[in-house]
């Protein structure tokens, strides 16, 4: 087993468990009367999810590349399950939940891996047909837009670009023509355009990242918080658990918003640490990749890569200012049920890929 993977995974599970308490406390204290009511909770799931990587390192990868259809039929069921009545749960304007009482699930999440699952099924027997428009690369699109369309009614944008994005980049290694995808950007970017003209609320987001100080208490409230967050940590940071932010500035700061009170507390030294170490992890996963004995192993572990990838490239990009403000949690670090156990147990199908690879 890869133990450089797994080590910069159990450093970065430790700091997420330890961050989310002091990003949290003031919160949650306010809210619930207990300084430790998301600690309790995080190190919960940190717990469920490194169970999930040890049965995962445990069960060869190819027994759920089998299952690869089923699982995907049961992420696609789970989605359409949010818009019945009386199952789905709103939180945050968002129909993402399914769940009762305390404990809900994001099928969203649970989608990326189904992706990724189905596409290291479907790919190594289709690859031939990928260079054709209508015979390969059409298809293949349908199994990434149908579920997108589903996430995007919740909606949930942010999850909805892991998924294409991480369905791109395994379509692409996988031998689909760059002329394709050049057409296709084109038509996304139309899309996008769409999207954005449909929902009010992303016009104010995209108004907002342009010229957040036009909107300060609005929409250009959580940029300018975490920007004044990150700028205080100078190169050493303020310490452990002084951040300002947290004391009701930074809405929630404990999830989308958790680097900015790293890079508040930890300051540039620290910030850059949390940045290696998912370097670490990517560069770890794309070795597992090339150096695995079958395209279906690589294909996972690529696809967890990309998915890990793409997901802090995102969140970091939002937290600095450098893309309008998207809902997306930071892997491991965030706070977050699914998102955390969804990522520790995709880890433990690359850790268990690793066992077979042939790494130097």
């Amino acid at each position: 087993m890869d133990y450089v993977l797994l080590a910069a995974i159990l450093i970065l599970l430790l700091i997420g468990v330890l961050m989310v308490y002091s990003a949290s406390s003031v919160w949650s204290e306010y809210k619930f009367g207990d300084a430790f009511f998301y600690l309790k909770r995080q190190v919960l799931f940190a717990i469920v999810g490194l169970i999930g990587i040890w049965v995962m390192v445990k069960i060869p990868y190819f027994k759920w590349v089998n299952m690869a259809v089923t699982i995907y039929i049961v992420c696609i069921l789970l989605l359409v399950a949010l818009f019945i009545p009386g199952i789905g749960m709103v939180r945050g304007g968002a129909n993402s939940w399914i769940g009762v009482g305390a404990f809900s699930i994001q099928p969203s999440e649970f989608m990326k891996l189904g992706l990724i699952l189905l596409f290291a099924k479907i790919l190594p027997t289709r690859q031939h047909d990928l260079p054709f428009l209508f015979k390969g690369f059409f298809p293949m699109l349908g199994l990434i837009v149908f579920p997108f369309g589903l996430i995007m009614l919740q909606p949930d944008l942010g999850t909805g670009l892991v998924l294409v994005l991480t369905g791109m980049l395994l379509l692409f290694i996988a031998g689909a023509k760059i002329s394709h995808f050049i057409g296709l950007a084109v038509m996304g970017l139309v899309a996008l355009a769409g999207l954005i003209i449909s929902a009010p609320y992303r016009i104010s987001r995209i108004q907002a990242f342009l010229d957040p100080w036009e909107d300060p208490l609005g929409d250009g409230f959580q940029i300018i918080q975490s920007l004044y967050a990150i700028g205080p940590g100078g190169l050493m940071g303020m310490g452990f658990g002084n951040s300002m932010q947290k004391y009701f500035y930074l809405p929630e700061p404990q999830t989308d918003f958790i680097f900015s009170v790293m890079a508040e507390e930890l300051g540039l030294i620290g910030g850059s640490f949390i940045l290696f170490l998912f370097f670490v992890i990517v560069w770890r996963g794309i070795l597992i990749a090339v150096h695995s004995q079958d395209l279906s192993a690589s294909l996972v572990a690529f696809g967890i890569t990309s998915m890990i990838m793409v997901q802090v490239m995102i969140n970091i990009s939002v937290v600095i200012g450098l893309i309008p403000v998207t809902g997306i949690t930071l892997p491991l670090l965030s706070y977050g049920g699914s998102s955390l156990t969804l990522t520790l147990v995709s880890f433990g199908i690359l850790l268990n890929i690793s066992r077979y690879a042939t790494i130097k």
